[in-house]
């Protein structure tokens, strides 16, 4: 089993910046192949950015250049940075690992 939970989110403007953090827990054999999504009402959940199994990364076009997702490998943290955040933004993000697992999720909310 794998625990996941999530913790950063907030209220933050429109221009601001906020970021979330992943801490992994249990059997996890790699930080590769973890992500962010996201998932704002009436809307279905939607991948923000990845860590792939080979390492490199993804981002939804909608966040290329703003976001930013890492890891710690060392403290079994994954990360997103989020800066230049838009109300678009708005949504309870989850983390995601081996596409199996998913923490509780964190709200974040942009006001405009």
């Amino acid at each position: 089993q794998v625990q996941l939970v999530e913790s950063g989110g907030g209220l933050v403007q429109a221009g601001g910046s906020l970021r979330l953090s992943c801490a992994a827990s249990g059997s996890i054999f790699s930080m590769n192949g973890m992500g962010w999504y996201r998932q704002a009402p009436g809307n279905l959940r939607e991948l923000v950015a990845q860590i792939t199994s080979s390492g490199s990364t993804n981002y939804a076009d909608s966040v290329k250049g703003r976001f930013t997702i890492s890891r710690d490998i060392a403290k079994r943290t994954m990360y997103l940075q989020m800066n230049s955040l838009k109300p678009e933004d708005t949504a309870v993000y989850y983390c995601n690992a081996y596409s199996r697992y998913w923490g509780q999720g964190t709200q974040v909310t942009v006001s405009s």
